[in-house]
């Protein structure tokens, strides 16, 4: 009898179990969704020069403050013309995008008129998984599963820290470094110029009092 009531019981429990087929982590990926575009902008020079103009300045100052150009987005120069002047030309863009903070890589450009430059602007925008997903009952199912949020806060902090997202798709190509960057943050710090925080985001810091040190024992 009691062998019997013992089957029974673990009959009864297993019913209570969930399945494995019944949940799977490809219910709830915890994945970076990246959306991509690219665009380009054509400027003009003067025949044989590497100066760039005023209007073709304001143009390229223009596509960086409606956003069309942005500091997260991978940018290459291209401009035709000799070695020499590509080179000059493609110096002239980058320094005025690096007024903005912007990067940009440049090449020359072949088969194109010699008085042009080529501006491509890659843009790779991030979407965060829906976090936090609780889909799956966090009890023990003893089936080994993951629970439906395991990787949601590793997704979130990398999607949220990418200086440029479009690195998440794709790595770039190793070269010198560009140390502009990292010697105006110096510059900055050294010269007591770096922009206090916004007064919205900065609060005090509190802590809990210190307890009372215990009473001598009496003697």
């Amino acid at each position: 009898m009691g062998r019997c009531f013992a089957v029974l019981l673990m009959l009864a429990l297993a019913a209570c179990v969930p399945g494995v087929a019944e949940y799977t982590k490809t219910e709830a990926p915890a994945a970076l969704r990246l959306d991509g575009s690219t665009t380009t902008a054509t400027l003009s020079f003067a025949p044989g020069s590497e100066w760039l103009s005023a209007a073709q300045a304001r143009r390229l100052a223009r596509l960086v403050k409606s956003g069309a150009i942005r500091p997260a987005d991978r940018v290459e120069v291209a401009a035709a013309g000799s070695e020499s002047l590509a080179r000059g030309r493609i110096g002239a863009i980058s320094r005025q995008l690096l007024r903005y903070g912007i990067v940009a890589t440049g090449r020359r450009l072949a088969d194109v008129n010699t008085n042009r430059a080529v501006v491509t602007i890659e843009h790779v925008a991030v979407t965060l998984p829906p976090c936090p997903n609780w889909s799956k009952s966090p009890s023990t199912d003893f089936t080994n599963e993951l629970l439906s949020d395991f990787g949601c806060a590793d997704a979130i902090n990398l999607g949220m820290m990418a200086a440029n997202p479009a690195d998440l798709a794709g790595g770039r190509t190793l070269g010198p470094s560009f140390g502009r960057p990292e010697v105006s943050a110096v510059e900055r710090y050294e010269n007591d110029l770096i922009p206090p925080l916004p007064a919205a985001t900065v609060g005090p810091i509190l802590s809990a009092p210190l307890p009372p040190p215990p009473a001598a024992p009496a003697p």
